[in-house]
């Protein structure tokens, strides 16, 4: 179990950026976080990753626990070694070295596994194989994050950070990386899939929480977040009724969010 409890992270001393954050993230299993930009989303998976000190982030009150192990006083490199990696925001691969080699360096902790790993991404996802000696900066964006995906896996992590690994994708690569999502977690990697793309998240997710201005607002099993009037109207753009807003309603909300009244 991946345990958050209480979480408050400051940056530069004065800016509360989350405040009491709590969740969990059962083992095999995948659980969404959802929210608009600027929420806190990609502030709690660097927390979780020990990122904060590169942004001048700093953990204030709260804990972060794997198997009820404390795990936030970890170096990054602990904190991989323990079984928890990250697919950060915008692929973030080595755009001058081979498909392989990005690979290869996802193995840096484990390196005894590393020919398994590889082996295990290649048949996980084909087009990384055929493509196994391209340089990655000419991949396509959808490519790149599955090599992205593929080199965090390379560490053999129980649980799996996605930072909206469909940003930027077109719809039939929005689905292809769905599938690859369900795919991993079917191998027994627990996922915390961060996306703004509410509607495949929860399509494929056990449990949802939804975060706003640094707080967790909602916290339901994904099927009732699906329905939730609320988070349909705010985070799919729908009336009630069904009928697709305009942006601009979306924009200028006509009805308050119960959860902030």
């Amino acid at each position: 179990m991946l345990q958050v409890q209480n979480l408050e992270v400051v940056y530069d001393d004065v800016m509360l950026v989350l405040r009491g954050v709590s969740l969990r993230v059962p083992p095999g299993e995948i659980v969404a976080l959802l929210g608009a930009n600027g929420a806190g989303k990609t502030t709690l998976l660097r927390a979780l990753c020990g990122l904060l000190d590169p942004h001048d982030g700093e953990i204030t009150k709260g804990s972060i626990a794997l198997d009820e192990q404390p795990i936030h006083g970890l170096r990054p490199a602990a904190i991989v070694r323990r079984g928890v990696s990250q697919v950060m925001e915008g692929r973030r691969t080595f755009a001058e070295l081979s498909v392989e080699e990005n690979l290869r360096l996802g193995a840096h902790t484990n390196p005894r596994n590393r020919a398994a790993g590889i082996e295990r991404a290649f048949t996980l996802f084909p087009v990384l194989a055929a493509r196994r000696k391209d340089t990655a900066g000419y991949l396509s964006g959808g490519e790149q994050q599955m090599l992205a995906m593929g080199r965090a896996l390379m560490a053999e992590p129980r649980f799996l950070l996605l930072d909206e690994p469909s940003l930027g994708l077109a719809p039939r690569l929005v689905e292809q990386i769905r599938d690859l999502i369900v795919a991993i977690n079917r191998q027994g990697t627990g996922v915390l899939l961060v996306e703004q793309n509410a509607t495949m998240a929860l399509s494929i997710a056990s449990h949802g929480y939804v975060m706003e201005t640094g707080k967790i607002v909602l916290d339901k099993p994904a099927a009732e977040l699906l329905a939730d009037e609320d988070v349909r109207e705010f985070y799919l753009g729908l009336h009630p009724e069904g009928t697709v807003k305009s942006f601009r309603e979306v924009k200028h909300y006509k009805r308050r969010k119960r959860w902030l009244s």
